[in-house]
């Protein structure tokens, strides 16, 4: 008789496998507004499935865990079952044998400290505070709200001009979006239970490219109100257009030479062409918005001139004030801020970096940006020096990709020291200190050191791209509140005690994305207008197209392509590659609308005004 065997993978097992898979899916594309104490219960049984049962506290600990929390979804529970769930998570945390217990318990115990108001609910009310505003995944994960199902649907049927039309009901941008959004409605896109998610922003670009030249919309008569906008970013154009819309007399004043923000100042034209920019704004200036360029509010005119000149003021300055990392040698020729390099860039004005070597330190798309720039302003060498892993970069994935395709290497988990200067007191090489991954905190591994030799790193040029600051020290002395560097209003725009002035964007959340600050805009709007008197309704009379049923079948999502890499480094024409009408229309019929099918009929689909 044989001694071994070769181990074999049974049905059984392959089935089992499968089911993993589906259960990632599902996961991946659980919807937001879940209740989180029914979500947390179904998590610990799963997990009480996979224990051995050779330890009592994960045989049986994890059982009466989720008997309490049964208790609390079914109303049997008083406000002291919540301690005993915790002494319970907590005793099978710190007995349990492996990572199957006491991991399982210590997601019940993040459950009673991050939601523990909802288990209160449950008790006390029988209700749970998780609602679904918005059913539909895609519509309630856009920070502005766009109908994503109604336009895809559009697209499907050729009807280009009335998708574009949908999407300004929310956004007025729909091409900037189109190039540069993060697109965070694909997240948690049902269609990931299937297959991959819809390539959401694919689709709007293609609707972008194939739309015919469309019809102003409509303006509300004129009211007679004035509405002053510090900002002429993609918050400030925003609030803008919908200002106008509304009937409202808009001006903007901007510091720069041209409007656009950071869609002009801080994204590079391969990414967002200029074309593309230039041709939104102007339509959004079409709606008879007045523009007032090189002005600083603070220096050629105050706040309190503006306050007094017209009836509502919307503050929207971006985060442009670039950062130098606090190193020795940060003062030397030859180091320079990310921002202000791609600020010059945004005015045609191009560094000369032929034959030099660049190296950029950051891991956030303003780098990515930055050693992407310096390729195609001749470098012969770009690096990009980040002190913690790869994968742990916050910029986004296919830009980390584009960059190493064009050559471009990362060097992770390296620590800037010092910058080394030669005689003329220019750059001369960046040391770097080696590290490791230590301890997770904020859900990333900390960087420590790793005990080796620091690393000399010969340049030329340094680009600092740590990060951005706010410019708000001129509001400040005006009394407009600031914490932690950014302008503190409300997050409805308003503030505190200073009627008629709002706020919103980059300067009040931070460094963030378009669409983010879009939606921020749209807000203001909405709440300018009600403190003006008033109540515009912003709808668009465009008919969806009733749902297809053959939309289950397992199909694979149409990626963007892009230009061969050794060809656009030589340039600053676009990336990307637009759909062909093929692809956007076998992507655009994988949509499972919905908007349509399951809840979101049921609360009725979509929002069709605001």
């Amino acid at each position: 008789m044989s001694r071994l065997s070769i181990i074999t993978k049974d049905r059984a097992q392959a089935t089992v496998e499968v089911l993993y898979k589906d259960l990632e899916r599902r996961i991946i594309a659980s919807p937001p507004g879940l209740c989180p104490i029914d979500l947390a219960t179904s998590f610990l049984k799963m997990c009480h499935a996979q224990t051995c049962g050779k330890c009592v506290p994960c045989r049986i600990g994890l059982g009466q865990l989720e008997a309490l929390l049964e208790d609390v979804l079914e109303g049997n529970a008083t406000l002291e079952t919540i301690d005993l769930i915790e002494r319970t998570a907590k005793t099978i945390y710190y007995t349990a044998d492996c990572a199957i217990g006491y991991e399982a318990a210590n997601m019940v115990l993040k459950g009673v400290q991050g939601f523990r108001d909802d288990f209160e609910e449950h008790i006390l009310r029988d209700r749970c505070t998780f609602e679904i505003y918005q059913p539909v995944p895609c519509v309630s994960l856009c920070p502005a709200g766009v109908d994503v199902p109604g336009y895809i649907a559009l697209i499907s049927e050729g009807r280009y001009e009335d998708a574009i039309r949908l999407i300004r009901k929310d956004n007025p941008l729909p091409g900037v979006c189109a190039f540069v959004c993060e697109h965070p409605c694909e997240n948690r896109c049902r269609r990931n239970m299937i297959d991959n998610p819809i390539n959401i922003r694919g689709l709007k670009r293609f609707a972008v490219e194939n739309a015919k030249e469309m019809p102003r919309e409509k303006k509300a008569p004129a009211t007679g109100k004035k509405v002053a906008i510090i900002g002429g970013g993609p918050s400030g154009l925003s609030a803008a257009y919908f200002l106008a819309l509304m009937g409202h007399d808009v001006e903007i004043f901007e510091q720069r030479k041209k409007l656009g923000g950071m869609l002009r100042y801080g994204i590079p034209s391969y990414r967002l062409p200029r074309e593309v920019l230039d041709r939104e704004i102007d339509e959004i200036l079409s709606m008879g918005i007045k523009v007032h360029t090189e002005v600083t509010v603070g220096k050629d005119i105050s706040l309190r001139d503006l306050r007094d000149k017209f009836d509502a003021v919307y503050i929207a300055i971006g985060a442009h004030e670039g950062k130098i990392i606090s190193i020795e040698g940060q003062e030397v020729k030859g180091v320079v801020s990310a921002v202000d390099m791609l600020r010059k860039i945004g005015d045609d004005e191009y560094p000369d970096f032929t034959g030099q070597t660049v190296v950029v330190i950051g891991g956030g798309n303003v780098a990515i940006d930055a050693a992407r720039s310096a390729v195609r302003l001749g470098a012969k060498k770009v690096s990009i020096v980040y002190r913690r892993r790869k994968v742990d970069m916050p910029a986004l994935e296919e830009e980390v990709e584009g960059a190493i395709a064009e050559g471009i290497e990362i060097y992770d988990l390296y620590q800037p020291i010092r910058i080394e200067s030669d005689e003329e007191n220019k750059v001369k090489a960046l040391w770097v200190q080696p590290q490791m991954v230590g301890p997770i905190e904020g859900g990333r591994p900390k960087p420590v050191d790793a005990g080796r030799k620091s690393v000399k790193m010969e340049c030329d040029v340094v680009i600092s791209a740590i990060g951005q600051g706010i410019e708000s020290k001129e509001f400040e002395k005006e009394g407009i509140p600031v914490r932690k560097g950014v302008i503190a209003a409300l997050d409805t725009g308003e503030f505190e005690n200073i009627p008629g002035i709002y706020a919103g964007g980059d300067c009040v959340s931070g460094p963030a994305t378009v669409i983010l600050a879009i939606a921020a805009g749209k807000v203001a709007a909405a709440n300018i207008d009600n403190y003006l008197g008033y109540n515009h309704i912003i709808e668009t009379p465009v008919e969806i197209p009733v749902p297809r049923l053959a939309d289950r079948i397992p199909c694979g999502r149409v990626n963007m392509k892009e230009r061969d890499a050794t060809d656009r480094v030589k340039d600053f024409k676009p990336v990307e590659i637009g759909m062909s009408l093929e692809e956007a229309n076998q992507e655009s019929r994988r949509c499972l609308r919905c908007d349509h099918f399951g809840f979101g009929v049921f609360k009725g689909g979509r929002i069709e005004r605001w």
